[in-house]
């Protein structure tokens, strides 16, 4: 069992007890000491990416963890269109253009990383027992926009992907 599925079955748990028969703290303290290292948000991520939805209470929604990580996400986005020079920012509409082109990047980027199937196929490949045309057979399908957003975005998943898999080796890590 991996890190990831430690920590989701440790957001389930109904005791966090630590003793011989119950480790359910573990992952969670992990998480916590590699966010202390890393990014910050690395638990975050995990969390929104696998645990949640899958929590069987109703009233224990992840749109609150979601909504908290759009907002720190588009902050790194800013942060990073602007130490890359995405756009030049010279007067106040290009300034405005930058903000409006970072928070699409930022949403596109992080919608994409969350659920990125295809819409026809719905990630599976193969449609009416044929290659799925739009995805060509892949099960990935296209961020919106365009090519120089679609480009952005692009990277900025690549980026998310890294923290996430930085986070979770730094946790496993933790756990040994």
């Amino acid at each position: 069992m991996g890190y990831a599925d430690r920590f989701v079955m440790s957001l389930g748990a109904s005791t966090l007890q630590d003793d011989a028969q119950h480790h359910a703290a573990e992952p969670l303290a992990a998480a916590a000491l590699a966010d202390l290292t890393g990014a910050g948000f690395g638990a975050l991520l995990t969390r929104v990416k696998y645990a949640d939805g899958s929590i069987s209470k109703t009233f224990e929604s992840g749109t609150q963890n979601l909504a908290q990580l759009l907002r720190i996400w588009t902050n790194r986005v800013t942060e990073k269109g602007r130490e890359r020079k995405w756009v030049k920012e010279g007067t106040e509409w290009d300034v405005r253009a930058a903000m409006t082109l970072y928070r699409r990047v930022a949403e596109r980027s992080l919608a994409y990383w969350l659920d990125g199937k295809c819409g026809t196929c719905h990630g599976t490949g193969t449609a009416s027992r044929m290659i799925c045309q739009p995805c060509k057979g892949s099960g990935r399908g296209e961020i919106g926009g365009g090519g120089f957003e679609r480009e952005k975005a692009l990277d900025m998943v690549n980026e998310l992907e890294g923290l996430l898999q930085a986070h979770n080796a730094r946790s496993a890590a933790l756990l040994r």
